[in-house]
């Protein structure tokens, strides 16, 4: 499987009735709209159980729990992505010049990622939207 990031074209293509759909207002908000949850409100702002985070509009596997971190802002924060899960786009929305993260495969908005996190290994804060993510608890099959 290749590391390069592509848009799935089929699911990025759905229409706005078929997103609001499969998507609660507030998935649709933040993941179609570009929006945000409140800071804090996040139902995945403490889980910390292992496993996968994934795309809530198309199930693809973003971060993993070890690049988890509490990084104090109100969001789930990740330090690393999966390689090819994600597209970076500059956003010069809101009066700031901030680098926005979205889904590789269905073109979805996550959050926003800053260099802001000198307490992990890459140096990276991925602030994520509870709301753009899906938690897949790891199986203790071996």
């Amino acid at each position: 499987m290749s590391d390069t990031p592509f848009i799935d074209t089929e699911i990025a293509a759905r229409t706005q009735a078929q997103w609001r759909e499969i998507l609660s207002p507030l998935e649709y908000h933040v993941l179609r709209e570009g929006g945000t949850e409140r800071p804090g409100t996040g139902a995945l702002l403490h889980e910390n159980r292992v496993g996968t985070y994934t795309c809530r509009g198309c199930n693809t596997v973003l971060f993993r729990s070890d690049a988890k971190f509490d990084a104090g802002c109100g969001w789930p924060s990740f330090f690393e992505a999966q390689p090819g899960s994600v597209l970076y786009i500059e956003d010069f929305s809101h009066g700031m010049i901030r680098t926005e993260v979205r889904c590789a495969h269905c073109d979805s908005h996550l959050g926003h990622i800053f260099d802001d996190a000198p307490q992990t290994p890459t140096g990276k804060r991925y602030c994520m939207n509870s709301a753009s993510l899906a938690f897949v608890e790891a199986s203790n099959e071996s």
